[in-house]
């Protein structure tokens, strides 16, 4: 694991992560931001969780937690881990979106440094239910990067009162005039986000590239509509959202734009570097109401500003 910390604290000095490599199949490589993850463990039995989804194989005490272990395997549409193939099987202990889970892979094949601009978007051939948000090339060897996102809101679904903001009609009000751009790779996190923002009647823009975002942002300016409003995930293939924010902090003609990053990352180091590139907000993924909250926080600089 002391890879996996080196990793994390060098991540944004040369705008690149860690990547874990393991494999679900006996082929196939795949992928997971250190960030994200905790640390790795063997196999060791579990203790049954009753009534759980069918791909939760039961839960782990591993530091005196109680973690539930999910087959990743399973729950993305591949054989489950058998019983003889679990002396050679690792979990890893992740920690996103609220919640601290374990997944049960194969096997662990090594940790890697990865520029996010050489990460690229998965093929739209695959489908709208692939589990992934990006691709790349390791040693000549497709990895394929998965949308932990989509994987948890499976497994894990959300429970309504998170999903969906109140607004007073006077906050409605305030944040309607505001230009809003979201940006975000996994299509159930932009899902998340869009409906958050159509239940309580407030416009908007998405995309699911940093790039796309950074040329929106432009375009928006010369046409005097500027983007006063930024939510962006952090981890995104081409360019992620560390880099959009410094990008977007660097040209004084969009730099006014009030930056959330809102991340599926629980750790404070991601925190701690939204600020060092100029967010004005980091949030873990996901709340509708400190989503909102922290919108009107933007709406209201973005106004005093206005003003003056």
């Amino acid at each position: 694991m002391d890879a996996i910390t080196k990793n994390k604290t060098k991540s944004k000095a040369n705008q690149s992560q860690g990547l874990l490599l393991f494999k679900l199949s006996l082929t196939q490589l795949f992928a997971l931001g250190t960030l994200k993850i905790r640390e790795l463990v063997p196999y060791s039995p579990l203790s049954a969780i009753p009534h759980s989804h069918p791909t939760i194989l039961g839960a782990a005490t591993i530091r005196g937690a109680t973690i539930p272990i999910v087959d990743m395997a399973a729950a993305i549409g591949y054989r489950p881990i058998s019983q003889q193939e679990l002396k050679d099987s690792y979990i890893i202990i992740t920690d996103c979106q609220r919640m601290v889970i374990g997944f049960l892979v194969r096997s662990i094949d090594k940790i890697i440094e990865c520029n996010w601009r050489d990460i690229e978007k998965p093929p739209s051939s695959l489908g709208k239910n692939a589990f992934l948000t990006g691709v790349t090339k390791i040693d000549d060897k497709l990895v394929q990067l998965l949308d932990v996102e989509l994987l948890l809101s499976k497994v894990f679904p959300l429970s309504p009162e998170t999903t969906r903001a109140i607004l007073t009609d006077v906050q409605r009000e305030y944040l309607k005039p505001m230009n809003i751009l979201l940006v975000d790779d996994s299509k159930v996190a932009r899902k998340q986000l869009s409906d958050a923002l159509d239940s309580i009647n407030i416009p908007y823009q998405v995309t699911a590239d940093g790039k796309e975002a950074l040329a929106i942002m432009e375009q928006a300016e010369r046409n005097q509509q500027a983007v006063n409003i930024l939510v962006s995930d952090i981890e995104m293939p081409g360019l992620d959202g560390y880099e959009l924010a410094f990008e977007v902090k660097n040209n004084p003609a969009i730099a006014p734009a009030y930056i959330i990053l809102h991340t599926s990352l629980s750790s404070e180091i991601s925190v701690s570097q939204a600020h060092q590139v100029g967010a004005n907000e980091a949030l873990t993924k996901f709340c509708a109401h400190e989503l909102i909250e922290a919108m009107l926080r933007g709406a209201e600089k973005a106004t005093a500003k206005a003003n003056l």
